[in-house]
């Protein structure tokens, strides 16, 4: 039986189908506080339908830094829930699916330590992220395994994209400021 006074999640869609925004109740006494990162009964309703196969911790080091844009090609696509735990980032979310009528457009939402918000990303998907600021901690869960074989980006700052990153653009990683920007040939990923 589930206590009244546990920590809940309320389960929001955004503009691409199948992106949800979670936003993890918080509960509060004088010890300190819990938050729910992960739920699976709760998120089952949200898509989530596979056991989690890894958990993945970031730490970024200054303001602006873009990690990403990344993703898994079939068939190790994966699905993702991302929570900030300390400081706050601008997450991303692509649509790389093939035949989505929203192919290549994204979304974003800041997630913080304070606001107790996460991104649930489908299968199909490019996710990246800018720290707004130094220090931000994300915590990943993912429902497949990393799989090198299978593993590709797109360039943060791919023109096709008109990411509106919220601040200058800076310290992308080496790997990623070698993405390809997306060729007029792209058609998404099959499912």
């Amino acid at each position: 039986m589930a206590r009244k006074d546990m920590a809940r999640f309320e389960i929001s869609d955004l503009p691409l189908g199948g992106l949800k925004r979670i936003e993890r109740s918080v509960l509060e006494d004088d010890r300190g506080s819990l938050s729910r990162l992960f739920c699976a009964d709760e998120l089952r309703e949200a898509g989530w339908g596979k056991p989690v196969a890894q958990l993945n911790h970031t730490r970024t080091v200054a303001r602006g830094t873009v990690r990403g844009l990344h993703f898994q090609r079939p068939p190790h696509m994966e699905m993702k829930l991302v929570s900030c735990i300390r400081g706050a980032v601008w997450d991303v979310a692509v649509d790389l699916r093939e035949g989505s009528p929203t192919l290549l457009h994204w979304h974003a939402e800041e997630l913080s330590s304070n606001n107790h918000r996460a991104l649930l990303i489908p299968e199909g998907f490019a996710h990246g992220f800018q720290a707004l600021t130094d220090d931000a901690e994300l915590i990943y869960v993912h429902s497949s395994a990393y799989n090198p074989g299978s593993e590709a980006g797109l360039h943060p700052e791919d023109p096709r994209l008109e990411i509106a990153w919220p601040q200058p653009v800076r310290a992308l990683s080496g790997r990623d400021a070698s993405h390809p920007y997306i060729t007029h040939s792209f058609r998404g990923l099959p499912k």
